[in-house]
């Protein structure tokens, strides 16, 4: 059996430059799934790839018997599996859904590795700088382009001293809102009224002056807006 260590060593080290290099970016933002994550995922997708690439070193059929070997099994295993390391980054919180561009990376990162596993090294490098791009240019672009805000908004009153409802809408839109799913609530012991609903609006901005204009009224025992995003 041939010594191909060196060989392997630079489709590993391969892997774990690009996996790295995406990581890196998630590790800036927060991301609980940043550099190590991205940079073992790769590795392990390349690892498992090399497997293949190597297969005639390990498996040798029999003369007798006819096999047929495909190697692209092995790709889809990995990237079936990678799903569940993928789930474990997305979060629910309320109507919120948050980690879902971390999942995505690391399915990225997974396919860049398994290039990597056989050698296709102009792809990893294509799909690298592509993907970093997406998550760092694409975000700039994302903060400029005009979107809508949206956020879950709680008030909640005194039972004899609550806001009408008209009240309450006349004060939401005037700082630029429009409202959506608005529920209303009788809670502690039926002392507090609470008013749940989700609010949008066109300028983030607003979020802070309705905050603003809610913490000046008594009758409000609490408020809460909870803006949603990735």
């Amino acid at each position: 059996m041939q010594d191909h260590a060196p060989t392997i060593l630079v489709h590993l080290v391969t892997a774990l430059v690009a996996g790295g290099s995406i990581g890196l970016e998630r590790s800036y933002h927060g991301r609980p799934a940043g550099f190590r994550t991205h940079a073992l995922v790769c590795m392990a997708s390349s690892l498992l790839m090399l497997v293949t690439l190597y297969q005639a070193e390990w498996f040798a059929a029999p003369a007798s018997e006819s096999v047929r070997v495909d190697p692209t099994r092995m790709a889809q295993g990995v990237m079936t599996g990678i799903g569940f390391l993928g789930a474990g980054v997305i979060m629910k919180e309320g109507l919120s859904v948050r980690g879902l561009t971390t999942a995505a990376s690391i399915w990225m990162t997974a396919a860049i590795g398994i290039l990597a596993g056989v050698g296709f090294y102009s792809g990893v490098a294509i799909a690298t700088v592509l993907t970093l791009g997406t998550l760092s240019v694409f975000r700039w672009v994302e903060t400029r382009m005009p979107a809508h805000v949206y956020a879950h908004h709680r008030l909640r009153f005194r039972r004899a001293d609550v806001l009408g409802e008209g009240d309450v809408r006349a004060l939401i839109t005037r700082h630029g809102f429009s409202i959506a799913n608005l529920s209303y609530r009788l809670t502690t012991a039926g002392t507090v009224f609470e008013y749940g609903m989700t609010i949008r609006t066109l300028d983030a901005a607003n979020l802070h002056r309705l905050a603003e204009s809610l913490r000046a009224l008594p009758a409000i025992l609490e408020f809460r807006i909870a803006p949603t995003g990735d």
